[in-house]
């Protein structure tokens, strides 16, 4: 397919396209991908293509966009719905490779590339959002539409009225030019939020050279430490805040004194310094809030919740304090418990924060007889990936071949060809596992590209998950905790998701669905790391070949609930700081720590330690896609709960109840989230599954 079709590629082909710029096929970011199923030429690809690719890419996204406005046919569907749909084929490429690297695979070059065309980008946005003739003519097929629409294309054209609506085309000139002003200035936040948190996570580690302080720290520890501190130049052992690392240390290590340090840096990451962002934090906020009111909205969540399947910001705190208010008496009582087998061990004082991992692993230890140590040598990487792919075939039938014919963008990175039980092929899915101090922390799905039909062609996407994943070591391979083997499993259902969409549209295919129904199928596919049926097909110890003993997976289930009421109001809490922080109705000057400090106060269960604060940090919401969302992961492990409840009664394998849950992946967003959950599950979820799911009963 030559560049300039990118413009009528999955439209009316007889629309007009304005003159397209000279393109350099010389770039491969312009050039054809002549790849196995047009995946990116990673091995082509420089840093220095892109600034001159996107350039590029804007102009000719303008020039499409022009076609369309300046078409003097009548406004259809298909020549302005679907053609707007089809716009910038070009620009999506080259953004899904700069900005999933940009992320995994980072340097300052690209950091600096992404500041000077991030500005570039909004204004494009907002110059077609802000398009009156293009918006005449979008609101004239809205007003009436064609007769003959699908249930689909309908979807297409309420989401694409809604979005111009949403970004101010509504508007008056004047207001207009505010809604520029302040989205220009909160993108170029909200990028630099997310490069100073990576900065300051990458600024902090701990080196010891005592081998006294790591003696009792397990193998892997102490390995893994050895091997930071070599990469590092440094003697002994090196500690740092990427969780492979700060976790294992912080739970195994009784060096009260160094783990407080760790903690303290962790949780004040980004917290005054060269990379704070403490301002940053109020003028995302404030910037919201003002974006918010001019749209006509009282606060930022009511203009986000609009959106949603919780549709109001009434709903979102409701369900909250609900959770909270059935939750919060058990998490005091998990609390209390450690604190009093920690003093029983010797601990002065309460147990504070950086206490809270070690103790709670001894305790469990000693109430379940099993630990991350009994654990990980039946969960090695590479089982736990076979694992992984096995239990998608007996669900959904599809297979994972390994592709080494597909460039990858780094050494770490392979990628698999996914095909269905007849050998159609569905999608490509790169995974990307280890940390390295170009990524960024955390665990994440995304997609190079999405799926579609184009001109009757099943064009499948291109899908990529990123873990920071304990790294094998000289001696030992990649053995996974359990929370990491947990992790894996979420990221893979986010996939599945992505992979299994079946549509004529990419903005309505995969996870392009509401934001609070997004984590449904992630956190549906955690239930099954319990699952005995499912463990004892495939968890082997690494070095001996011994399937994981009975006892063992008895003992890993009775402890699946270990904590699980401090956990749930440790999510709660960071859902309602997200709120409070998209509730303001006035802008706020004050003090990050202390803004913190109240709005947690509801769901505040360990000791406060002054000096520290999550939100300069919490990228999620303020450099994610999370604002006034994060209330979205608990309301999916209740959409989670309830849904496998329908597995355990049907059987965890069940091809038929696979095969509905399979329609609700494969629908993404073309039908509302509420109707294809009740399509699956036959009623509405509620509550108290995730409560009886967690084991919280009366006593």
């Amino acid at each position: 397919m030559s560049i300039s079709a990118f413009a009528v590629s999955c439209a009316d082909r007889s629309l007009p396209v304005a003159q397209l710029p000279e393109i350099d096929t010389t770039n491969p970011l312009l050039a054809e991908w002549d790849t196995p199923h047009q995946t990116p030429p990673f091995d082509k690809i420089k840093v220095s293509d892109y600034e001159p690719a996107f350039e590029t890419a804007i102009a000719v996204s303008r020039a499409e966009i022009d076609a369309i406005v300046n078409n003097p046919a009548k406004p259809t569907f298909a020549n302005t719905i679907v053609a707007m749909e089809c716009q910038g084929q070009l620009l999506n490429r080259i953004s899904g490779v700069f900005f999933n690297l940009l992320e995994a695979d980072t340097s300052e070059e690209m950091q600096a590339i992404a500041m000077r065309i991030q500005p570039k980008l909004t204004e494009l946005s907002n110059d077609v959002a802000l398009n009156p003739e293009l918006f005449k003519r979008v609101k004239a097929v809205y007003d009436n539409p064609d007769w003959f629409l699908s249930k689909e294309d309908k979807m297409l054209l309420e989401k694409s009225y809604k979005s111009f609506v949403r970004s101010g085309a509504n508007l008056s000139d004047e207001d207009k030019a505010k809604y520029r002003e302040y989205t220009n200035e909160l993108s170029s936040l909200t990028l630099a939020f997310g490069q100073n948190a990576l900065a300051a996570t990458n600024a902090f580690s701990y080196n010891i050279t005592n081998p006294a302080l790591v003696a009792e720290l397990p193998d892997f520890v102490k390995e893994s430490m050895a091997m930071d501190a070599k990469t590092r130049g440094e003697k002994g052992w090196t500690v740092t805040l990427k969780a492979p690392s700060y976790v294992p240390f912080v739970t195994y290590s009784s060096q009260r004194d160094i783990k407080e340090k760790l903690w303290r840096a962790y949780n004040s990451r980004a917290l005054g310094g060269k990379s704070d962002n403490s301002e940053n934090v109020k003028r995302i906020a404030n910037l919201r809030l003002k974006i918010a009111n001019l749209l006509g909205y009282n606060r930022y969540a009511d203009y986000v919740l609009d959106n949603r399947m919780a549709e109001k910001t009434e709903t979102v705190n409701a369900f909250l304090k609900e959770l909270l208010d059935a939750t919060k008496a058990y998490a005091q009582k998990d609390y209390d418990t450690i604190n009093a087998y920690a003093k029983s061990l010797g601990l002065e004082g309460d147990v504070m924060p950086w206490d809270w991992a070690y103790y709670s692993e001894k305790y469990k230890n000693e109430k379940y007889a099993v630990s991350n140590e009994q654990i990980k040598p039946y969960l090695q990487l590479e089982n736990v990936k076979a694992a992984v792919f096995m239990l998608a075939n007996k669900l959904y039938g599809i297979n994972f071949t390994p592709a080494e014919n597909i460039a990858v963008y780094h050494p770490d990175v392979t990628a698999y060809e996914v095909t269905d039980e007849n050998g159609k092929f569905l999608a490509v899915l790169y995974l990307d596992f280890f940390p390295r101090e170009s990524k960024r922390s955390g665990a994440w799905m995304t997609e190079f590209s999405g799926s579609r039909i184009e001109n009757g062609n099943d064009i499948r996407p291109l899908v990529s998950l990123v873990m920071n994943f304990t790294k094998p070591t000289e001696t030992m391979p990649s053995l996974l905790t359990f929370d990491e083997f947990n992790t894996f499993l979420h990221e893979f259902g986010h996939s599945l998701h992505g992979m299994l969409g079946k549509g004529k549209y990419e903005s309505l295919n995969g996870t392009s669905v509401y934001r609070d129904f997004v984590e449904l199928p992630s956190q549906i596919m955690e239930n099954w790391a319990t699952e005995e049926e499912y463990l004892d097909l495939w968890a082997k110890h690494y070095q001996t070949g011994e399937t994981i003993p009975s006892e063992l997976v008895e003992k890993i289930v009775a402890a699946k609930n270990y904590l699980a009421a401090y956990a749930n109001v440790r999510q709660l809490s960071f859902g309602m700081t997200d709120m409070a922080w998209h509730t303001l109705t006035e802008p706020y000057e004050g003090d990050v720590r202390e803004f913190e400090r109240q709005s947690m106060a509801p769901a505040q269960i360990t000791p406060i330690v002054d000096g520290t604060a999550m939100a300069t940090a919490f990228t999620h919401i303020f450099s994610g896609g999370y604002a006034a969302g994060y209330y979205g992961y608990k309301w999916a492990e209740v959409l989670a709960a309830d849904g496998f409840s329908l597995f355990k009664e049907k059987g965890i394998f069940d091809r038929a109840t696979a095969k509905k849950f399979r329609h609700l992946l494969e629908q993404g967003g073309q039908r509302h989230p509420m109707d294809l959950y009740i399509e699956f599950r036959g009623h509405k979820p509620q509550p108290k599954a995730l409560i009886d799911q967690m084991g919280l009963t009366e006593e």
